[in-house]
């Protein structure tokens, strides 16, 4: 029985050494960490609702001179 429990514990510590190995990552800069966790991160709905409603009344950036000139999108 101990001898089940000892092999148990050398189990549960060398998945949990393979489990860290997995997720250190190394990242080029700060903006490559930023996508890499922006890409893995699943936002809740909740907030997602509260981002809607929140930037649903911000005025719509004004398109520029050249394209309202040669019948780009309107504004």
């Amino acid at each position: 029985m101990k001898q089940q429990t000892k092999l148990s514990e050398e189990q549960q510590h060398a998945a949990e050494q393979q489990t860290q190995q997995q997720s250190a990552r190394e990242f080029a800069n700060a903006e490559e960490m930023l996508r890499y966790d922006a890409a893995h991160t699943t936002v809740p709905p909740a907030i997602v609702q509260r981002l809607q409603k929140s930037t649903g009344g911000a005025p719509r950036p004004k398109t520029s001179w050249w394209k309202r000139l040669l019948g780009g999108t309107n504004p």
